[in-house]
């Protein structure tokens, strides 16, 4: 919900508000909020984006509950941004009365603090809290705010985990780079999540270090990805996410998303020599363990993909949640591949045959 603050704050184009955004498949929202005159408005940094809470709930509510979308599933993550003039708590309790007093209630929630599977989810909001103190404010305290990470340490380079009850969670965060001279690297270090443990030869523990442990092992593991990087003045948002300049012709830089299209067409295509036929083959069930990048399911195609016969490669498996700045630059081409992704490297009796 970024649109403003010009070169400092704004993250997102005017041209995509929310509901453009929910239709292009967007399913996760990064929502940052502070407190004024006793209502929460959309914020970022130290900047105001005008946007009431009240508003953004609409829309949610809107788009689960119509006909044509009301199987899909969003992940709302909500971060305090006024954290330094407003105490937690009552930050805490205005989020929660917030979500009662709008559409849809508090049932549109999915509160438990664990990561559930799709078939549970579908229509609902599953709340990631970056917010909440110890959670008195809530019936179930900690327990009952949604997905609440143990912890988040600030713009942490090499990424970090925690642990939500069985799921392992592998984040990277690192938004504070010195300048855009380090896009490559931050390219580098966010991609590296997106492939698994196995496929990686390496994870860290809660304390930011290599883990030890087997890095075949089966634990369910969740990704969350963030694209975004910003510091003053070297590495605005909008030049980090769609780069300036001609760099095709050696006069600008390459921008985040142009870099991470061009992983996701090289990992795809990778694959493309490692492929079965797959006829006859449900493609989801509603017990589906493994949230993926988008959500959206044309049924129509995978109908006739079922009747013809497709071709569905081995690999690589690209899992996770992506959260980006400028996410429909280049051309609207980034989120079509990061959804294909869903579809590709799946195995039988895992991701619902």
């Amino acid at each position: 919900m970024a649109f403003y603050g010009w070169i400092i704050s704004q993250c997102q184009s005017l041209e995509t508000p929310l509901q453009v955004q929910l239709q292009n498949g967007i399913r996760v929202l990064d929502i940052r909020l502070a407190k004024i005159e006793g209502k929460l408005i959309a914020y970022h940094g130290v900047y105001p984006e005008k946007t009431p809470f009240q508003t953004i709930l609409s829309a949610v509510h809107e788009f689960l509950t119509s006909p044509i979308s009301c199987r899909e599933t969003i992940v709302m993550s909500v971060k305090q941004e006024d954290y330094t003039s407003t105490p937690p708590p009552v930050f805490s309790r205005l989020v929660r009365d917030e979500f009662a007093s709008g559409p849809g209630g508090l049932g549109i929630l999915f509160l438990e603090n664990r990561i559930p599977t799709l078939g549970e989810v579908r229509g609902k909001v599953i709340l990631l809290s970056r917010f909440g103190g110890d959670g008195a404010e809530w019936e179930d305290g900690l327990e009952g705010m949604g997905v609440h990470p143990t912890i988040w340490p600030d713009s942490e380079k090499d990424g970090f985990t925690w642990e939500c009850k069985d799921v392992h969670v592998r984040t990277h965060d690192w938004y504070a780079i010195p300048s855009f001279l380090y896009i490559p690297e931050k390219v580098s270090l966010a991609t590296k999540f997106l492939l698994s443990p196995a496929t990686n030869g390496n994870d860290n523990n809660e304390d930011g270090k290599p883990d030890k442990r087997d890095a075949t092992s089966t634990r369910p593991t969740l990704s969350l990805v963030y694209t975004s990087a910003a510091s003053f003045p070297f590495a605005a948002p909008r030049p980090v996410a769609e780069g300036f300049g001609w760099p095709n012709w050696g006069f600008g830089v390459e921008g985040v998303n142009s870099r991470l299209g061009k992983w996701v067409l090289d990992a795809l295509s990778s694959s493309l020599g490692q492929t079965h036929t797959q006829s006859g083959s449900k493609l989801f069930h509603e017990s589906d363990p493994d949230i993926g990048i988008g959500i959206g399911i044309d049924h129509e195609k995978i109908e006739a993909e079922r009747l013809v016969g497709h071709r569905w490669t081995t690999g690589p498996r690209l899992r996770g949640w992506v959260l980006m700045d400028f996410y429909n630059q280049p051309e609207h081409s980034l989120v079509d591949l990061l959804v294909e992704c869903n579809f590709r490297g799946r195995r039988t009796g895992e991701e619902g045959w």
